[in-house]
């Protein structure tokens, strides 16, 4: 690995997947520019590393607040090299039991919020870096691989983020030295299944304990029994994929996570054969 410092750019550090990256890449030697909703709650590592963290108050939903950031790190640190798009947060209900207010903010943050981080991120590291480059880490989920029962308008979310995160790096030029990781964790412990989840209460159709529904329910009300994953390794984990000359578009964590990736492709690859003779004659006759 490089002795050079790199420059962080990372959303949602208050906890998590965030405060631990953050952590580990101080620890490192290098500069981070740790964004969330309340930047006091970190006050205590600002003064711990008052010369390589800065911190800024940034609500992802606003674009304006986006782009004003990355201009403050740019004017502190002068360049940005990865940017961990990581702010989001879940629900746990039922589709028909989720209030429309509570689907319509989940996007909000989890996909337009990520949009315009990743929009931002590929600008500055094309137009503002000098030379031009950088790493973009989109913090998807296993649910943005696979959908679960009970929490379908997270796994939406991440759905779409997935797609629009994979079609950007199609469209980027090799020319700017930009990469594109969609990093697909399992059930890590950090507050995504508690303080930062949004659990609706039970709809009345749904009541029945055998129903999948109230199978997600009960893991989430004891984490600890699935939540296995440690937030410290994969921040490790990000650390290693940054200095990785060809980085993969995908990269699913926790052992949950990479068995779910292989069983969509298995079921994929066999839907596809099962019914290709479906559109043998699917053509118009010139």
């Amino acid at each position: 690995m490089t002795s050079v410092p790199k420059v962080w750019f990372i959303t949602g550090s208050s906890s998590g997947f965030g405060l631990a990256a953050t952590e580990l890449a101080l620890q490192r030697g290098d500069k981070v520019v740790a964004t969330l909703r309340k930047p006091a709650v970190l006050a205590d590592l600002v003064s711990k590393y008052p010369d390589t963290l800065l911190l800024l108050k940034l609500d992802v939903t606003q674009p304006e607040e986006v782009k004003s950031t990355f201009a403050t790190a740019r004017e502190r640190f002068g360049r940005i090299d990865v940017v961990l798009s990581n702010a989001g947060y879940g629900i746990v209900s039922e589709i028909e039991g989720t209030s429309e207010k509570n689907a319509r903010g989940l996007f909000e943050t989890n996909f337009w919020g990520a949009s315009y981080v990743c929009r931002e991120a590929v600008r500055f590291f094309r137009e503002e870096n000098q030379p031009a480059g950088g790493r973009l880490i989109q913090v998807s989920s296993v649910s943005g691989v696979a959908s679960n029962p009970g929490s379908a308008w997270y796994c939406a979310s991440k759905f779409a983020i997935e797609a629009l995160t994979e079609a950007l790096a199609a469209e980027i030029s090799p020319n700017w030295n930009i990469k594109v990781t969609i990093v697909e964790p399992g059930p890590f412990r950090t507050n995504c299944p508690t303080t930062n989840m949004v659990i609706e209460p039970i709809h009345p159709a749904y009541s029945d304990p055998a129903l999948p529904s109230m199978r997600t329910r009960n893991m989430v009300s004891n984490p600890n029994t699935t939540f296995t994953g440690d937030a410290t390794k994969f921040a490790e984990a990000i650390y290693k994929l940054v200095y990785l000359e060809d980085p993969p578009l995908r990269l699913p964590l926790h052992q949950y996570a990479v068995e779910a990736v292989r069983r969509k492709g298995r079921h994929l690859i066999d839907t596809a054969d099962t019914w290709a003779s479906w559109s043998e004659d699917m053509y118009v006759k010139e």
